[in-house]
């Protein structure tokens, strides 16, 4: 499994990850003898996690989907409020709470991965830059299917809105290595469908029009500590 992984990243990821992640650990001390190093490496991994949580990779606006599109407009928001302001903290709340429904979504596909083996591999797996482009995709149909299949036939995703186009490329990867078939089966096995309660009391429901008409309206001026804007919340 490990030469056919490296293969793999070799073709469709960045060459950092086909490295041997033992070796990396054992060359990565507790605690770095530079202080800056640390800080820097926290702040490339966020940046590495906004770019990772788009729903479109390859749409550089942001903005195609509904989720990429609120998503986007609280962080630009957020970063022209002042902050440690009423207002800088309402859209930081926001904000959090879209990306916890994102990591819930990656979570459950993470925890498939490493039950079907794939401990060390399954970050590298489900990252997704801005930058996949669909003519990379070996098996493109085949992994549009299965997307479909997991949306409507498991509980994987937590919304009736077609799913984030990012896991059809790890679905591609996932055939390309000859497992997809295995996820699928674990997908139904762990996270079987909901009726339509367990949809309606699900607490990461998001009302991505009410939110956007909110950012909107805050974006068409007022006062960023007004306490009129109210929060989406889960």
């Amino acid at each position: 499994m490990g030469s056919g992984f490296r293969k793999f990243c070799l073709q469709f990821c960045c060459c950092c990850c086909a490295r041997d992640e033992d070796d990396e650990d054992e060359k990565q001390p507790l605690v770095p003898q530079d202080p800056l190093e640390y800080f820097n490496r926290e702040v490339q991994k966020r940046r590495d996690e906004e770019t990772n949580l788009w729903s479109t990779p390859g749409d550089p606006s942001h903005s195609e989907r509904d989720d990429d599109r609120t998503l986007y407009t609280l962080i630009q928001a957020r970063n022209k409020t002042r902050m440690g302001s009423t207002g800088y903290r309402r859209l930081s709340v926001d904000i959090e709470a879209m990306r916890d429904t994102r990591r819930e979504v990656r979570d459950k596909w993470k925890t498939i991965l490493e039950n079907l083996g794939f401990m060390a591999e399954a970050d590298s797996l489900l990252t997704v830059s801005a930058g996949a482009s669909h003519d990379r995709m070996r098996n493109a149909p085949a992994a549009r299917a299965m997307l479909t299949a997991l949306h409507s036939e498991t509980s994987i995703f937590n919304s009736k809105e077609p799913p984030p186009e990012r896991y059809l490329f790890i679905l591609d990867r996932l055939i390309y290595l000859d497992i997809a078939e295995d996820f699928m089966a674990k997908a139904r096995r762990f996270y079987p469908p909901r009726d339509d309660s367990d949809e309606e009391m699900s607490p990461l429901g998001i009302n991505l029009p009410l939110l956007l008409a909110r950012v909107e309206a805050m974006n068409g001026g007022g006062d960023e500590d007004d306490d009129t804007y109210i929060p989406f919340t889960v």
